[in-house]
C-alpha cells in the first residue's frame, strides 16, 4: 500500500550523520526539509552539479539559500557528466553522481564520518523505472528496479520515499510552503523517462488507479527471484571453477543445463570483470561452449568491451586495449 510522507518519513531510521542528495527540485526538498527537522545538527544537504544545463548555476544558488534557512550545511560537488558514445544523459549523470559520492566516503560531520546517503526518488520514479526496463527486455536485474536500501563502496544508500506518491510529496511540500526550484528539462518529453511521466503515468493511474503499489510489488517479486538466482550461479560456482585464476572450465559448464550455464558465466563475468553482457552475447558463447568438444575448438567472442576466449580447458574474459 502506497505510503504518505509522514508515514515514510517515520519509519526511516538511517545511520547518522546523515547526507542527503538535494539537486532543489521538490522530491529532494521535501525529503532535505524532513530530515532536517528529524535530526537537527545531523544532516548535511549534497548538491551536484552536474553542468548541463544554463540552469545549473542558478539552481545551485537556491540550495545554498534553502540551506542556509535551515541550518543545515551544503556540499557542493561539480561533475562533467557529458555522455558518452553511445550511453544516455542520464547514465552519464547518475555515474558522475555516484563518483561524487563515492569522494565523500570518509568526509566527517558531527565528530562521525558519514557513511549515509538519502536520495528522494518516490513511487512514481519506481515506475518509471519498471517500464524503461520493460521497453529495453531487461531481465529480473532490471524489474527488479531500484532497491530500497543497497551498499555501495563505504556507503550505504536509502531511498525512503520509495512507497510515497509524487503528488504526496507535492502535497506534503505546499503545506509546509518550502520553496524549491522546476528543473526545464522534467517537461521536455524527447526523454524517454519525461514521456512515461507525462502520458503513460496518467493512462495507468485511470485504468489502474492502484498502478504505483501493483507495479512495487512485482519488482520485489521479481528482485526476490533475482536472489535466488544469484544463490544458485554461486552454488554452480563451486563446480565449475576449477582454476586458481578464478576462470570456468568448459567441460563443468557443459554439465549444467542451458539456463544454469548462462546464470553462472553472467555471474562471472559481473563479479571478476565488472562486464554485463548482452542476451544475444551470452546465448551465442552458451552455444560456442556447447559445441567445444575439440581439442582445436577456439572460441573468440565478442562480450563487453573485450573478448571471451578459450584458454586450454578454461574460458577468459580479455580486455580491449584503447
Amino acid at each position: 500500500m502506497t505510503q504518505s510522507f509522514d508515514q515514510a518519513m517515520r519509519a526511516f531510521e538511517p545511520a547518522l550523520p546523515l547526507g542527503v542528495a538535494y539537486s532543489g527540485g521538490a522530491d529532494s526538498t521535501a525529503l532535505l526539509v524532513a530530515c532536517a527537522r528529524k535530526w537537527p545538527g545531523q544532516v548535511v544537504a549534497i548538491h551536484i552539479n552536474h553542468g548541463l544545463q544554463a540552469a545549473a548555476a542558478a539552481f545551485e544558488v537556491h540550495c545554498r539559500k534553502v540551506c542556509n534557512g535551515l541550518g543545515v550545511p551544503l556540499h557542493v560537488e561539480t561533475v562533467q557528466a557529458h555522455a558518452a558514445l553511445g550511453q544516455s544523459p542520464e547514465d552519464a549523470a547518475r555515474i558522475a553522481r555516484y563518483k561524487a559520492f563515492n569522494a565523500l566516503a570518509h568526509m566527517e560531520y558531527a565528530g562521525a564520518a558519514i557513511k549515509t546517503i538519502a536520495i528522494a526518488q518516490h513511487a512514481d520514479d519506481q515506475v518509471e523505472t519498471v517500464l524503461l526496463a520493460l521497453g529495453r527486455g531487461a531481465g529480473l536485474a532490471g524489474l527488479s528496479a531500484m532497491p530500497a536500501r543497497w551498499t555501495r563502496g563505504a556507503l550505504t544508500y536509502h531511498r525512503p520515499l520509495l512507497r510515497v506518491s509524487a503528488l504526496d510529496v507535492r502535497d506534503w511540500l505546499a503545506m509546509e510552503n518550502e520553496p524549491f526550484v522546476e528543473d526545464p528539462s522534467n517537461a521536455d518529453t524527447r526523454f524517454t523517462r519525461n514521456h512515461i511521466r507525462a502520458v503513460l503515468l496518467p493512462a495507468l493511474q485511470a485504468v489502474f488507479p492502484q498502478f504505483r503499489d501493483t507495479v512495487a510489488r512485482s519488482a520485489r517479486h521479481a528482485a526476490e527471484a533475482q536472489s535466488l538466482l544469484n544463490e544458485l550461479a554461486g552454488e554452480d560456482w563451486l563446480s565449475v571453477a576449477c582454476s586458481d585464476d578464478g576462470l570456468p572450465n568448459i567441460r563443468n559448464l557443459q554439465a549444467l543445463s542451458p539456463a544454469r550455464q548462462s546464470n553462472v558465466l553472467r555471474l562471472w563475468l559481473r563479479q571478476k570483470y565488472g562486464v554485463v553482457p548482452q542476451a544475444a552475447q551470452l546465448t551465442e558463447l552458451r552455444k560456442q561452449v556447447q559445441a567445444c568438444t575439440t581439442r582445436g575448438h577456439r572460441i573468440h567472442l565478442k562480450v563487453g568491451e573485450g573478448y571471451v576466449e578459450r584458454q586450454g580447458a578454461m574460458l577468459a574474459w580479455i580486455a580491449v586495449m584503447t
